[in-house]
């Protein structure tokens, strides 16, 4: 990427700026992706973009879309349910914001992810080839986009809002990976988290940005700086070009000065932080500080990703930081607190992106999936949480042109394991890149690995989620 460092700018400025002018890709790379454009294929990628919010820890299925009722003490619901916009249909009582919304969602209950592990499965596993969904976009639909410049994946943590924030937590694996594409597909990270971000960085003054000759000239010392690692291939022949790209107004894509106050305030999760709520001996302070944080950022977090699809990027994943993990143990709340800790935020973070699209008309245009790497198990332990559980895990989708108001598979009577039109992840994935990929043009085309191409238009979409 191109980084602007300076101390007059803002941190938005510097991310908007330095993080999205270059993206993943070198000058040459990028630039030459875009003369291809004209060469007569038909593009590939269909222009809908996805929202992928991993709620990373594990989900509880009970307390969110799937919940139990008629069940023993052991098993039951925590808090109850609530009603929903479809007739029938009840939620956990902390949905109540998104149940309100509940006719233009897609709840599968029969989801499994096979993992009872935190390895950030489904965003990166077996079924996706050990690469990260976005990557696998990328590599086919290219990775930045053709008009503005902007990388087609990107990935968001709380730092991406914040730079007080957490960033990544690799140990149970890197949201950056991408199988056998190679390190140039991988997301971008705007904050930290890519190796991307320190590919190129620029040392430039605000005033010498807006001065064409100055900023070219600090190109040119970049290029000396660069050019014997190879980072910025072809340097010389894009470098007019490139400059043209970053002043075409990507970065206004992170700068939230646009937004009235309303679309701010009703994104905002910071008043779930609970300062002194998750401090007793079940929970450590490392735990409170991902639930500080997870509210801190969640909702502009959706909001940044809202923009960031309406300015051309195809994927977009938000990553919840290890924050559904309902133990009920030295660093984890339990069931009971994780509702207030952990889904009040998120209800009130996934129904107003809902909302917001809806009054933008972008019901059609973004898909916002909701899953997490596992779910949580039929029984509470003794201590009040539930534990992992790799046979059930819930998942919910809205937009897209998905057919609303549909309830997909169902359960056991325990919540435990899929008892009718099981899901996997492979479905998942497969419902995505059918979503952003012209899968019938992919199959006729032939500058693309024959093994990418077979994997990508062989997998069974969620059955019923399409008229």
């Amino acid at each position: 990427m191109l980084s602007l460092v300076d101390n007059k700018l803002d941190r938005r400025a510097f991310m908007g700026i330095g993080g999205l002018g270059l993206g993943g890709l070198s000058l040459a790379q990028l630039l030459a992706a875009k003369a291809n454009a004209g060469t007569g294929n038909k593009p590939l990628a269909t222009g809908k973009s996805v929202i992928f919010l991993l709620q990373h820890g594990g989900p509880t299925q009970f307390e969110t879309f799937d919940p139990k009722l008629n069940v023993p003490d052991g098993i039951r619901t925590v808090g109850g349910v609530c009603s929903t916009a479809t007739p029938g249909v009840t939620f956990g009582s902390s949905m109540a914001r998104t149940a309100k919304y509940a006719d233009k969602l897609a709840v599968v209950r029969s989801y499994t992810t096979g993992s009872a592990r935190h390895s950030i499965e489904p965003l990166i596993g077996q079924a996706s080839r050990k690469a990260n969904i976005g990557s696998l976009y990328s590599r086919i639909a290219g990775t930045n986009h053709p008009d503005t410049g902007l990388p087609t994946n990107i990935t968001l943590f709380p730092n991406s809002i914040d730079p007080e924030a957490l960033g990544p937590d690799e140990r149970f694996g890197k949201f950056s990976q991408t199988g056998e594409l190679g390190s140039a597909f991988e997301p971008f990270a705007p904050g930290g988290g890519s190796n991307l971000q320190s590919d190129m960085k620029l040392n430039v003054s605000s005033e010498r940005f807006n001065d064409r000759n100055q900023l070219l000239a600090s190109l040119d010392q970049l290029r000396w700086n660069v050019d014997r690692s190879g980072a910025v291939d072809g340097f010389d022949k894009y470098r007019q070009q490139a400059f043209e790209m970053v002043l075409r107004g990507v970065a206004g894509a992170f700068d939230f000065s646009d937004e009235s106050p309303k679309t701010l305030a009703r994104y905002d999760t910071r008043q779930f932080i609970r300062e002194n709520a998750y401090t007793d001996k079940t929970n450590g302070r490392k735990g409170r500080r991902w639930y500080q944080n997870n509210a801190l950022a969640l909702g502009h977090e959706l909001l940044l990703a809202r923009r960031l699809c309406e300015a051309g990027c195809g994927f977009v994943t938000v990553a919840t930081r290890f924050v559904w993990d309902m133990h009920a143990d030295a660093n984890n709340v339990g069931v009971g607190r994780g509702k207030e800790a952990v889904i009040d935020p998120f209800d009130h973070a996934i129904s107003a992106l809902i909302e917001d699209c809806e009054e933008r008309g972008l019901s059609d245009d973004i898909l916002l999936v909701c899953v997490g790497e596992m779910g949580r198990t039929p029984r509470i332990n003794k201590k009040g949480g539930r534990d992992h559980w790799a046979r059930l895990a819930p998942l919910m989708l809205y937009g897209g042109g998905i057919t609303q108001g549909q309830i997909i598979g169902q359960s056991t009577r325990d919540g435990g394991e899929p008892l009718a039109d099981a899901v996997d992840s492979e479905n998942l994935i497969a419902t995505i890149l059918n979503l952003l990929l012209d899968i019938p043009e992919l199959r006729v085309r032939t500058d693309l690995p024959n093994d990418l191409a077979r994997f990508t238009t062989s997998g069974e979409p969620i059955p019923r989620l399409f008229s």
